[in-house]
């Protein structure tokens, strides 16, 4: 028995997952949406292996994996996505992910993933696979979101996504001037000059969906 938590922002899609691996014989330890609650709980609750989607709302499912590297955290994440960009199968490896699965695979791959992680091994399909060698082998122009840092990135998720200085601050637990602060600098790296140029690069380079 594998012990499980489970990060996704989509309750229906928790419960389907919970029921689908409490019948193949696990254990669901926990489920959240939120990046900073879920990587205490996953930890608190000795879970083997975290099943972690990328698009968490206002947030980001890197957000996670940067903590759970930080942190040097036994729990093993497996990446659960929509996404089939080359670019986020990338950076989730660099991120420290043990396993990348795309959600229109089938349940016998999801569950092959999560024993083959939770064995200490690493798990990416072949069509993953294939992606993580697009991301070696593209010429095309570098990642501009490299550049910031897992922090700025966050903010800039949550300026696509509409949320005020304010209402950002409130979440993170910063000022408004302090937000403010990191979007002069993110603008800056970027090279735009305006929130609607941020949003047509952020979903150009692949950061959010349109």
């Amino acid at each position: 028995m594998i012990r499980i938590y489970l990060v996704d922002d989509q309750l229906i899609l928790r419960d389907g997952l919970q029921a689908l691996l409490e019948a193949a014989g696990h254990e669901v330890v926990g489920a959240s949406q939120d990046p900073t609650a879920s990587v205490a709980e996953a930890q608190q609750r000795h879970a083997d292996v975290m099943l972690l989607d990328l698009g968490l709302g206002e947030r980001s499912g890197f957000e996670v994996l940067q903590e759970l590297k930080r942190r040097n955290a036994v729990v093993r994440a497996i990446v659960l996505t929509m996404s089939a960009q080359p670019r986020h199968v990338a950076e989730a490896v660099r991120l420290g992910a043990y396993g990348y699965v795309l959600k229109d695979s089938g349940a016998p791959e999801l569950l092959e993933a999560i024993k083959v992680v939770a064995d200490g091994r690493r798990y990416f399909g072949p069509q993953v696979a294939d992606l993580a060698l697009r991301a070696l082998t593209d010429d095309s122009p570098p990642d501009r979101f490299a550049a910031l840092s897992p922090r700025e990135r966050q903010i800039v998720t949550m300026v696509v996504n509409g949320l005020s200085s304010a209402a950002i601050g409130t979440q993170l637990h910063l000022s408004p001037k302090t937000v403010d602060t990191y979007r002069s600098r993110i603008m800056s790296k970027l090279g735009v000059t305006g929130v609607t140029a941020l949003v047509r690069l952020a979903v150009r380079e692949g950061l959010v969906e349109s």
